[in-house]
């Protein structure tokens, strides 16, 4: 695309904001579910970094929107932890604290394209409490030791609060990530596919 063309302002829509979905280790894993039609939505605002939402900035959370704001704002909700281009399928895998992904795409504006920043996604985490990415709470957009799952079909399960506050009751507890099936502990019940550089989550059963 030459550099007249017209581009966007950026866009992020919340990829995923709810518990994390695996399959069982030896299936292929699946991606978690996009968020719902009307999800909220950000744009950059003009004469910004072209860097929409990098590492170490805040988006505050607007009427059906995020909009990328100063950390020291009143209005800021959530901070970056990190930002990738291309993407999230594939792509690096967030840290584990993350509580919620924003999927970054241009909406044409009539901007040029050297004044906007490539499509990509941000891993944003709460400013205050609740942190649903903490492990063990129920949600966030991965699957991290200390997290609970429950048996949401055959082969597929999904992570629930440890508490028992959730719709689900908790039938498995992840006690560590390794590289391999062989490299959990002997105790382990349950096999589930992550991701990331240990890829298989050792679980065991609760119930």
């Amino acid at each position: 695309m030459g550099h007249g063309a017209p581009r966007t302002a950026l866009l992020a829509l919340v990829l995923l904001a709810s518990g994390a979905t695996a399959a069982l280790s030896g299936c292929r894993a699946q991606q978690p579910a996009a968020g719902a039609a009307g999800t909220p939505a950000a744009h950059a605002r003009p004469g910004r970094d072209p860097a929409f939402l990098a590492r170490g900035e805040c988006a505050g959370r607007a009427t059906g929107s995020f909009t990328e704001v100063s950390c020291w704002s009143g209005e800021a909700a959530a901070r970056v932890l990190a930002r990738y281009n291309g993407p999230r399928a594939g792509g690096p895998r967030c840290p584990d604290e993350t509580d919620f992904v924003l999927h970054i795409t241009a909406v044409d504006q009539g901007a040029s394209e050297e004044h906007s920043a490539p499509e990509g996604y941000a891993c944003m985490r709460n400013l205050q409490p609740p942190h649903p990415g903490d492990p063990g709470m129920g949600g966030g957009p991965l699957t991290v030791t200390g997290d609970c799952l429950y048996t949401q079909r055959d082969g597929v399960v999904k992570e629930t609060a440890c508490d028992g506050s959730a719709a689900h009751a908790p039938e498995y507890r992840i006690t560590t990530e390794v590289g391999a099936r062989p490299e959990c502990p002997p105790s382990t019940d349950l096999y589930v596919q992550v991701g990331g550089g240990a890829p298989v989550g050792c679980a065991r059963r609760l119930v």
